[in-house]
């Protein structure tokens, strides 16, 4: 994994993002059980301070590459750098893909939220962006008032060749339609750090890519 690898293709499957945590000991021992069943773990630290920010990074950026697990940052390429990430995430308002992509070396792994704006996501390809995010496609507690998606968004994004993320409110019982759809990876934080039981909570997810149901 890392810089040095030529850059790789997120596997099916689920992807992860962290919960938020003022504890990074907490924000670990929440994730890291849950590595067998993820794809992809996004590092969303919003409530971390610098420090504990790198400590725990480096943690799980360990473990990730450990576990055969793409391990993403949110937002930010310079901290994905420190932390010899595989990629990083951007957003509209963050750094551009080309700067990520220079920062970052070829090898890295640089996705995109596209939201719900197919001529976003064709630029974003066209720049050189490695997988692109749609959402979100439901109600998600996380961002309530995020703008909505739709199914045809996966299915008319396929011609761009990336892998699609769905994000937003994603359930075991919705998640089978969105992969009939088209989307390679769901993207989850509530539906399974929020669950009483979150293995089994990831368990569920993976069942979506057995058995999809049609839309």
């Amino acid at each position: 994994c890392g810089s040095d690898m030529t850059r790789r293709r997120l596997p099916r499957g689920l992807y992860l993002l962290t919960p938020d945590e003022h504890d990074g000991e907490r924000l670990l021992a929440r994730t890291l059980p849950l590595l067998p069943f993820a794809s992809c773990v996004q590092l969303r630290a919003k409530g971390l301070d610098r420090h504990v920010l790198l400590a725990t990074g480096r943690r799980l950026r360990t473990a990730c590459r450990e576990s055969d697990v793409a391990f993403i940052v949110n937002d930010d390429p310079g901290l994905a750098r420190e932390l010899d990430a595989d990629g990083a995430h951007l957003g509209e308002d963050d750094a551009s893909v080309g700067d990520a992509r220079r920062l970052l070396g070829d090898g890295a792994i640089i996705g995109v939220s596209c939201y719900d704006v197919l001529a976003r996501a064709r630029r974003l390809a066209s720049e050189g962006a490695d997988y692109l995010a749609f959402g979100a496609f439901f109600p998600s507690p996380t961002k309530p008032r995020a703008r909505r998606a739709s199914l045809q968004l996966l299915s008319d994004s396929a011609v761009l060749g990336l892998p699609r993320v769905a994000i937003g409110g994603i359930t075991p019982e919705n998640g089978g339609p969105l992969v009939a759809a088209g989307a390679d990876l769901l993207a989850v934080i509530s539906g399974v750090f929020d669950a009483a039981d979150p293995a089994a909570a990831a368990r569920a997810y993976l069942s979506c890519f057995k058995d999809p149901t049609p839309a």
